[in-house]
């Protein structure tokens, strides 16, 4: 019997997360400087209405950020869009979403293995650029392996660091708007007679990358206490709080440096913007605050698609004896984060432009989910059609999921072909799995049952 339970406890997360941690990990996962990864490049497509496309956008994420808080409050599991399509559609949905969420997951942290790998060549041009990502993997991994509470205090610095940055830049923003810039419209940034909506929404559109993160929240479940009240709260916190500071830090730039059509180059404006701000002390300073942020984001994102893994795991999608499994001592994924690890290393010999094509599919795909499996739960089986119902768990999931549709279609030809080839391959490991769907899929473990049950199962 102590055999059985020691056996038990060692697939047992700990409960140690608080709100805070959770928002500082969302945050961590966004990454606030993001905004300076497409700021040259949506700024040119909206014709200098950066901010007003973040307000959109924010606004869009918010509905399904409210969504995933929906499913958190019946579903507290680990697993985000994957359990929840599993327990609203069936384990063969619930799979396909799932497989689909691993190529955002597994691709997020190879690019800031090659974002970091790309400015730290920069910054140190006698080094291999090979160096830093090796060096990059083997830290995050190694992070992660040691533990979840170690990295949520890894990630408050690097957090911290990206918000020192982001209030130097404010303060000097703000010197040089009131000294050196005459500012011709306050307003201008967010809406004047030029503004041409339909650009500021296929500009909203690319902008909704720089979101992926409030999700991940979603897969602590597990490791929080109070999983249902508090990972609704910081989901929701993540999306408003990056949102908002998505529109300050463009808002700032767009004020003090208005001549948005001299950029030397679109995918590098942000050093334009920051050496006509601060010099080179303050593109310096972004270039280390950045490369932070990176390394956050990639310890943010592999101990999420981990923890994935080990719900598949968990649930017999993938082999057991294999994912299935926590470090005695430390009690994290092992076998998921190794693997993650590995799959990172190929940011050696693949370009930036070709994994930052890759992202969206995945993600896009469990945020319409997430949004269907709200109005499947509460409207369908749990029969909820109060007036008060249908608005909370029909209309605002469905403009959520109306909202991810429309972003399907600024997807990129180069994602759609590798995003419906990675389908594919799950969908046959799928008919292998269930022998042709003439074999019931594993059923799924809730993470609720009582400890003496499973024990004595």
């Amino acid at each position: 019997m102590s055999t059985v339970m020691g056996s038990q406890q060692e697939t047992h997360f700990k409960r140690v997360l608080g709100l805070p941690a959770l928002v500082f990990f969302g945050l961590a996962y966004m990454v606030p400087l993001t905004v300076w990864t497409t700021y040259g490049l949506v700024t040119t497509e909206t014709k200098g209405h950066l901010p007003l496309a973040y307000t959109v956008t924010t606004i869009a994420m918010l509905l399904t950020a409210y969504s995933y808080g929906r499913m958190v409050v019946v579903h507290p599991i680990a697993g985000s869009a994957y359990s929840y399509a599993s327990r609203s559609f069936g384990r063969p949905v619930g799979f396909m979403v799932g497989w689909a969420l691993l190529l955002d997951y597994v691709f997020l942290p190879m690019i800031n293995y090659l974002v970091i790998g790309i400015y730290m060549n920069d910054y140190f041009p006698s080094t291999p650029e090979w160096m830093w990502v090796v060096l990059a993997v083997i830290l995050v991994t190694g992070l992660n392996i040691l533990g979840i509470k170690l990295l949520a205090n890894a990630n408050l610095i690097f957090v911290a660091v990206q918000f020192v940055f982001i209030a130097v830049f404010a303060a000097m923003a703000i010197g040089k708007i009131t000294g050196d810039v005459e500012v011709q419209s306050w307003t201008a940034p967010f809406y004047d007679s030029d503004t041409e909506l339909g650009l500021v929404f296929a500009g909203a559109a690319i902008l909704a990358l720089s979101f992926l993160g409030f999700d991940a929240v979603s897969t602590l479940s597990e490791e929080t206490e109070n999983p249902r009240t508090k990972i609704p709260r910081a989901i929701i916190l993540c999306a408003l709080v990056g949102g908002l500071v998505y529109i300050f830090q463009s808002y700032l730039g767009h004020l003090a440096f208005p001549d948005w059509q001299s950029f030397t180059d679109v995918d590098s404006a942000s050093a334009d913007v920051m050496k006509f701000i601060g010099d080179d002390f303050l593109n310096s300073f972004f270039t280390a605050a950045y490369v932070a942020g990176a390394f956050a984001c990639a310890m943010a994102s592999q101990a999420s698609v981990s923890r994935i893994l080990f719900a598949m795991g968990r649930d017999g999608s993938l082999p057991r004896p294999i994912f299935f499994r926590l470090h005695p001592r430390f009690r994290t994924p092992v076998t998921g984060n190794l693997l993650v690890g590995l799959f990172g290393l190929t940011a050696l010999f693949i370009s930036l432009a070709t994994v930052s094509s890759m992202i969206s599919f995945g993600a896009l795909a469990a945020f319409s989910f997430v949004n269907l499996s709200v109005i499947k739960t509460y409207l369908i089986d749990r029969e909820d059609r109060s007036g008060a119902a249908i608005f909370k768990f029909g209309v605002i999931p469905f403009l959520g999921f109306a909202f991810t549709i429309y972003l399907w279609t600024k997807l990129s030809g180069i994602a759609f072909e590798v995003g419906l080839a990675w389908l594919a391959v799950g969908f046959i490991y799928l008919l292998v799995l269930t022998r042709g769907f003439r074999k019931a899929p594993p059923a799924m473990y809730t993470g609720e049952e009582d400890e003496n049950e499973v024990a004595t199962a």
